[in-house]
């Protein structure tokens, strides 16, 4: 399934994950805050701007691995992986694909480095129906100025750049709307109260408001009324993003309840050992399995340039069914001893259904 470099790309990650986050894990989720040292790990650990070119300072690996990357860290914290899963997935690919090379000499080297990106496009009125958004930017001379707020925005309040979606001719309905390079020093962007959840509590989640904020028309990232487009084809990839994610999460979860089950006795045998037990269990482990060649499959073949968008909605879905069933299948197995702060299936399971 993996190449020997990709074998050792996961030990990396793996090491990291357990080393450094899992440690921090219940600290970061008790007081919602992603530690410092845990994000430049990140990037010191060479998981971030997975895909930009030795060129502008990156590693210049593939889609497949940030995939493994988001699978991995989802094993450990789902919120590190949200973080991760954000900058890789959503915020390098378009500047990369898009970026002018003078936006492109600005941003990526230190995407790779030290700067958190972020994907802003959610409003409250505009989420599933993502086209229909109110924040504006009216041309003034050769800038734009931005007017509105963003919702539920991922790493919104360790971002330095977000790309903003903004409709900057609204006359013309979706087809106004335009993708923004906005940098967190702007004058009039302000963050909003973050979000309390009830879980994936260590990855920021803010509210962006946007009063009287003036960008050049250097900021626009690719064409003028291009950004709904940019979007869709972003949010396609994305997806696969998110099947990893969940991948990861049911794993994680179902590795921290077996060790429980060979171990806890009920009427003289081992939970394990029950055969309705054993029916579930393998039900579960070969579901995961199933999500996981289903996110593989999608991630190698957008990596490969196939059409892919059917495929990562296949994986998006079919993972998110089988994760929330094993979150909730390994709070159910050991009849609910799990389901406290002191073992982390009660924090998957959270994650989970947030």
């Amino acid at each position: 399934m993996f190449s020997e470099q990709e074998k050792s790309f996961v030990e990396t990650v793996r090491r990291f994950a357990g080393d450094v986050i899992k440690p921090l894990v219940r600290e970061m989720d008790e007081n919602s805050e992603m530690r410092k040292e845990v994000i430049q790990g990140c990037f010191d650990n060479g998981l971030m701007g997975i895909e930009i070119p030795e060129k502008y300072g990156g590693p210049g690996s593939s889609f497949f691995d940030s995939i493994i990357v988001i699978e991995e860290l989802s094993k450990v914290d789902a919120s590190v992986s949200v973080m991760v899963d954000v900058h890789n997935t959503l915020f390098v690919p378009l500047l990369l694909e898009l970026g002018s090379e003078e936006q492109k000499e600005r941003y990526l080297p230190k995407s790779v480095t030290s700067s958190l990106g972020a994907f802003a496009l959610s409003e409250v009125s505009s989420g599933s129906d993502a086209f229909s958004m109110k924040t504006i930017a009216k041309k003034d001379g050769d800038d734009f100025v931005i007017n509105g707020s963003k919702m539920w925005i991922s790493n919104s309040e360790h971002a330095d750049v977000f790309l903003l979606f903004a409709n900057a001719d609204p006359s013309k309905g979706y087809k106004g709307i335009t993708c923004f390079i906005v940098e967190k020093d702007s004058k009039g962007l302000s963050l909003g109260k973050k979000e309390d959840k009830l879980g994936i509590r260590a990855s920021s989640t803010c509210p962006l408001h946007f009063d009287n904020v003036r960008v050049h028309k250097s900021a626009i990232l690719g064409e003028y009324g291009k950004g709904y487009k940019y979007a869709i084809e972003c949010l396609n990839a994305g997806r696969i993003g998110i099947g990893a994610q969940m991948v990861g999460m049911a794993q994680g979860c179902f590795d921290q309840t077996i060790p429980y089950l060979q171990q806890r006795e009920q009427f003289g045998q081992r939970l394990i050992d029950f055969q309705g037990i054993q029916h579930q269990v393998s039900q579960v482990r070969t579901e995961i399995e199933a999500a996981r060649l289903l996110t593989y499959n999608a991630a190698r073949m957008k990596e490969n340039g196939l059409s892919f968008v059917r495929e990562a909605a296949m994986a998006k879905l079919f993972a998110s069914q089988v994760a929330t069933k094993t979150t909730s299948k390994c709070v159910e197995w050991p009849c609910r001893r799990l389901i406290h702060d002191e073992f982390p299936v009660e924090k998957f399971f959270r994650d989970m259904n947030y």
